[in-house]
């Protein structure tokens, strides 16, 4: 018999109430704390965009873009940034087969945007002034945007996660993963359907009753054949 309990159940899937339990540091964030630090970040943000945003400008008019038209390639190029950051974030839950794409676009539009600020300051250097320094100081700017941007979208979403009113699950029931003995495979498609119906994803279900992801695909389905990876991790490696 193979027994799971919450302690058996890694962090990413472990319940609010559990973290809380196994740490006295999780504690929940006063929410004029949370606001002060997301109000800070957007202003810091805000100034960083600006900076990168004219000097993108200033580089697609010297390129060749008509002056009515510059204006859309830096917000092009950052705006990448912040919708890569988005994404990165809300595909987290989902693996790395999920994220990889846009932390691609992320890479990709911040290394685009720090070398455009880069060649902009060295196009555009004063006489004495060193076009290395030029350059670092001009890099500055859209590396801080990356940084902040995704900083802000990880505060908005534990600060809403933290918000009794607002749920993290839309109004749906929380996962919560109880000690039960798992010695049989209909035990475990039960609990596999009653966990879906609670919004778990297939991933979720898989690791708490220790089989594979397509194991609890083909319970959802209705499949009743039974092969090897239904079994507990316990019981193969056993």
């Amino acid at each position: 018999m193979t027994r799971f309990s919450a302690r058996d159940v890694p962090p990413a899937f472990a319940s609010d109430d559990q973290v809380a339990t196994t740490s006295s540091a999780a504690r929940p964030v006063p929410s004029w704390v949370a606001m002060t630090a997301v109000s800070g970040t957007v202003l810091v943000a805000a100034g960083a965009f600006w900076l990168s945003f004219t000097a993108l400008r200033d580089l697609a008019r010297r390129a060749g873009i008509d002056s009515g038209q510059a204006w859309a390639w830096p917000l092009i190029v950052d705006g990448i940034i912040v919708v890569a950051t988005v994404s990165v974030v809300a595909l987290t839950p989902h693996g790395r087969t999920a994220t990889w794409y846009p932390w691609m676009l992320l890479v990709a539009g911040a290394r685009v945007s720090v070398a455009a600020n880069a060649a902009h300051a060295v196009v555009g250097v004063d006489p004495g002034t060193s076009p290395e320094l030029a350059a670092a100081v001009s890099a500055v700017p859209p590396l801080v945007f990356v940084a902040i941007t995704h900083l802000t979208v990880e505060l908005t979403r534990r600060t809403r996660r933290l918000d009794p009113s607002a749920g993290s699950t839309g109004g749906r029931q929380k996962p919560r993963i109880k000690a039960i003995a798992l010695d049989t495979t209909p035990q475990r498609q039960a609990l596999a359907h009653e966990r879906r119906s609670q919004g778990w994803t297939n991933v979720q279900i898989a690791r708490a009753l220790g089989v594979h992801p397509s194991t609890v695909g083909r319970w959802l389905n209705g499949s009743a054949a039974v092969t090897p990876s239904d079994r507990p991790a316990a019981e193969r490696t056993g």
